[in-house]
């Protein structure tokens, strides 16, 4: 499967009847990802073809399909064929210095539903709305800063900047992890890491969140560096996101050879070729695994907007392998 670079504003009409006959799952060629044709999901999907869309993702991380034209409610419902909704954090109102901060413009009425986009509360396009905004989002595993992360995570693109940034990698954790070198895997059995949820997706300070000085103030579940994936029995290196210290960091090890594991652990799990790049069109889902994929954003160009839906499918407790 290829995607294109070129942003097209245009949604192409899914070639679907929702049954198995046109059911079509087509790999990326990269080391995750596949597209999935024939599914309309504005209409029923049979129980036969869910199955096959969950074995897709177990065996991909990360599926694509376009053309999608959906409600709320449909884009619920097909979140639901991956698991039950994975309940955010109330966030209408912070507090940041002192002020009462309302970022409701950011929040669905349905409250499994968070808008990810880069306008302002008078739909204006900006760099920073209290949410991830224009932003450049380095790479990451969504909400690892909880003791029960998210499964998974989906997105639905209703406005596209065209040719404006806001580009999606993704890439294989488990493939990493297998790749790892010997020495590294010696080095991690065994170990945890403390989660930093002082910063969002963005590196963006939370409002009313003191930024940590030290290790002891980081505060956070403590998650292993490895993981066991529940439906495919695979391990899979499990980083959360990596942050100017202090922030995370690995349990029982001193801050300097903590950092230097760490950092020798991203830039093995980062390399180009465990990765995927999705170019964006209107009317496209993408689904991927937080628990064996981490994933990028570019920066927005701020002159255009750039408006979607995002649900997220609960999970479980990290599990150890040792």
């Amino acid at each position: 499967m290829q995607t294109s670079p070129h942003h097209d504003a245009t949604r192409a009409r899914p070639v679907s009847s929702n049954s198995l006959a046109t059911f079509q799952v087509v790999p990326s060629g990269a080391a995750v990802g596949a597209e999935i044709r024939g599914v309309d999901f504005s209409l029923p999907v049979p129980e036969d073809v869910k199955t096959a869309l969950r074995k897709a993702w177990a065996d991909h991380m990360v599926l694509l399909i376009r053309g999608q034209t959906l409600t709320d409610d449909q884009l619920l419902a097909t979140s639901l064929i991956f698991g039950p909704p994975h309940e955010p954090a109330s966030r209408k109102y912070h507090v940041a210095a002192g002020h009462a901060v309302d970022d409701s413009f950011l929040v669905s009425k349905h409250s499994t539903i968070t808008i990810i986009s880069n306008l302002d509360a008078n739909g204006k396009p900006v760099m920073d709305n209290g949410g991830l905004g224009s932003y450049e989002v380095v790479w990451h595993t969504d909400n690892s800063y909880v003791k029960v992360p998210p499964a998974g995570s989906m997105l639905y693109s209703l406005e596209i900047p065209v040719n404006g940034g806001g580009d999606t990698s993704f890439n294989n954790q488990v493939l990493a992890y297998e790749e790892l070198p010997e020495d590294l895997k010696r080095a991690i059995e065994g170990k945890s890491q403390v989660h930093d949820s002082s910063r969002n997706s963005a590196g963006i300070l939370r409002p009313g969140v003191k930024l940590p000085t030290k290790p002891e103030e980081v505060e956070g579940p403590t998650h292993p560096l490895v993981r066991v994936h529940p439906v495919t029995g695979k391990r899979a290196l499990y980083l959360g996101r990596r942050r100017v210290w202090p922030s995370n960091y690995i349990v029982g090890l001193p801050n300097e050879e903590s950092e230097k594991l760490l950092d020798r652990l991203w830039a093995h799990a980062t390399q180009p070729k465990y990765a995927w790049t999705h170019y964006w069109k209107v009317g496209d889902i993408v689904l991927w695994d937080n628990r064996c994929c981490m994933h990028y954003r570019t920066e927005v160009d701020t002159a255009q907007r750039r408006v979607m839906r995002r649900t997220t499918i609960k999970g479980e407790a990290p599990v150890a392998p040792w």
